[in-house]
Formats: C-alpha cells, structure tokens, sequence
C-alpha cells in the first residue's frame, strides 16, 4: 500500500515539472531559428521580452516588442522552429472574454483584477485563447481561458 502511494506521488511530481508553461527567456534562449525570422520581419524591434508559451497545444515563443518609432508594444507569437504562428493583441482595455469566463474566474479565485490580456486567435481553426495575467489576492497567476469561456491553464507566477 505504500509502494502504491509512493509511486502515485512520484508521478505527480515529475509530472508537475515535466514542462514550465510560461517562462521568460533570455535573448540568448531564444532558438536561433525564431530570433532570425523575427528580426528579417523586425529589424528595428527594441525592447524585446520572450517567453515560451502553450497555445492550441503548441509549444511556442511570445516575443513582445516595441518598433523604432512606435510606443504601443506589438506580440509575435513563433513556432520553436522558427515559423511564424499568430500576431497577437493586447486587449487588457477591452472587455472582449466571454461574460462566463468572468464567471470562471470568480469561481477560481473569488476577489481578482485582470493586470493583462491578450487576445492569441488560433490561425489553424477555429477558437481563440485569452492569456491573462491575473493579482488574486496579491499573488500573480497566469491563467488562459478558452473562446468558451473555460479555464484551460493556471500557473502561480
């Protein structure tokens, strides 16, 4: 019996860590193939942040970046092998959700404020994903939420 709780437990902590959802990179992280197609796309971008992110169960790099001129930041989203997935939108000022993924979110964490959302539009079909950075309680979450108003990741930042 306590073999079995044992095993148990050792699989839900390798699983657990088997894969980081959110996890911001260095500049020299970023897979040579995704930095090339950003910056043949992007040769004035400044003030880059990556980040590697799962969105219609791919595994991808969020680049955030501001162009020379411009002050609003732009979000590319790439394929670890260099493609270009989606453009996203901050839509942090919009209220675009779903009135059930409020819903969602208040069964979740009761009191919350929404710090930042973007808008990740699936290119591949159809659906869209909300990738919010949420304070509950002062303790930072990323949580995404499905185009049906669902909760399909939340991780403790």
């Amino acid at each position: 019996m306590r073999n079995k709780f044992l095993s148990v437990g050792l699989m839900v902590l390798s699983m657990s860590s088997a894969g980081v959802y959110a996890e911001v990179l260095t500049k020299d992280a970023i897979p040579a193939p995704v930095l090339d197609q950003f910056y043949k796309k992007h040769p004035n971008a400044l003030d880059l942040v990556a980040e590697k992110k799962t969105h219609f169960k791919q595994e991808l790099i969020q680049i955030s970046y501001k162009e020379e001129k411009d002050k609003d930041t732009f979000i590319a989203l790439y394929r670890t092998n260099g493609r270009i997935f989606v453009s996203a939108d901050d839509v942090t000022t919009a209220n675009l959700m779903p009135a059930v993924a409020h819903d969602n979110l208040k069964a979740t964490f009761n009191t919350f404020s929404i710090k930042k959302a973007i808008l990740v539009v699936n290119p591949n079909g159809v659906g869209e994903d909300y990738d919010l950075t949420i304070d509950a309680s002062g303790v930072a979450w990323n949580v995404v939420v499905d185009y049906k108003g669902n909760i399909i990741h939340k991780e403790r930042i």
